[in-house]
């Protein structure tokens, strides 16, 4: 099945125009292939964002409930174990 894909119009002040044509020429790309393209990767990477965001808080509202923790010092013991033949378990999460 095709994606149906509609128009839009975009109103660009000159100068961003000009660059947007020197940067397809340049590419062998059409303007409208990349603008698509950064509008693509700047969604991505707003929702990889917002989806952070989103876990960050949830981490956070977890640890004030029950206050359940791994220390920076422990962590960074941890991970200093990676790759090596003493590489051990992350440590246990502890109040």
């Amino acid at each position: 099945m095709q994606t149906q894909t509609k128009p839009i119009g975009v109103k660009l002040p000159p100068e961003l125009k000009e660059r947007l044509q020197r940067i397809s020429t340049e590419k062998q790309r059409s303007t409208h292939w990349i603008m698509k393209e950064a509008i693509q990767q700047y969604v991505d990477r707003e929702e990889a964002a917002e989806l952070f965001k989103r876990e960050t808080i949830a981490a956070w509202e977890e640890y004030q409930r029950d206050g359940q923790h791994i220390t920076h010092n422990e962590m960074t013991n941890w991970l200093s174990t990676w790759g090596t033949p003493d590489e051990t378990q992350c440590p246990p999460c502890h109040s």
